[in-house]
């Protein structure tokens, strides 16, 4: 770890200031937050959270790695908005598309469209999800592991419209499997086109919740 660029907390010196960059305007503070982040998340999922410094995310991102420290105060932090962000957006368009829906089915579909397009989309966002979530200071993992909490209850509540015999826990159990298949993409996706991808993890996911569904021989209650 560079401890020179990461142990100090501080605004940034006028020498520390971005540089313009040749052809590109800085645009408003928002959007370079969003630079910061998403060149953040391909270094993150290359290389691991301790395997980056906070001048590899600055020369990343087009600017001296102090100058960082103008949107983000270190880069555990950086770390902890981009894994909140992603369990927010997903929690939040997933609900949209499943209240939208005419019908539990058309949710699940809804659900599954959602999920398979973000993770086909942002591979390095779901490798830092997959990977980093220890690394990220508690009281912001305690509200992603909450966000994630109630985005398998989103997927639940549909399943439990289409399986009422099955148990929420049994469902519960089926979904946190499924998303492990829907976020193997940044290693599954590499050979097929795109949209063969996503039709294809559509299709297994949906199996996967039939079986899910089915009767266990010699349980209780059958499901």
């Amino acid at each position: 770890m560079n401890t020179s660029s990461e142990s100090a907390l501080r605004p940034a010196a006028p020498q520390d200031r971005e540089a313009p960059r040749a052809g590109r305007g800085r645009g408003p503070r928002g959007a370079r937050r969003e630079e910061i982040l998403a060149a953040a998340a391909a270094l993150f999922a290359r290389r691991g959270f301790h395997g980056v410094t906070i001048d590899d995310i600055g020369s990343a991102a087009g600017m001296s790695g102090p100058g960082i420290y103008r949107h983000f105060p270190g880069k555990d932090a950086v770390l902890a908005e981009m894994l909140v962000g992603i369990s927010e957006r997903l929690l939040a368009e997933g609900s949209r598309r499943a209240e939208a829906a005419a019908d539990a089915g058309a949710a699940l579909d809804a659900l599954l469209d959602w999920h398979v397009s973000f993770a086909l989309s942002q591979p390095d966002l779901i490798t830092v999800q997959e990977r980093e979530l220890a690394n990220v200071p508690e009281p912001a993992r305690r509200k992603i592991r909450r966000l994630q909490r109630l985005y398998v209850e989103e997927w639940v509540t549909v399943t439990s419209e289409l399986s009422p015999l099955a148990s929420p826990a049994r469902l519960r159990t089926a979904m946190h499997a499924i998303f492990g298949l829907l976020n193997s993409t940044p290693h599954s996706a590499i050979e097929l086109p795109r949209e063969d991808v996503a039709a294809l993890l559509h299709t297994m996911a949906r199996a996967a919740l039939a079986a899910a569904s089915a009767p266990v021989p010699g349980a209780a209650g059958g499901v």
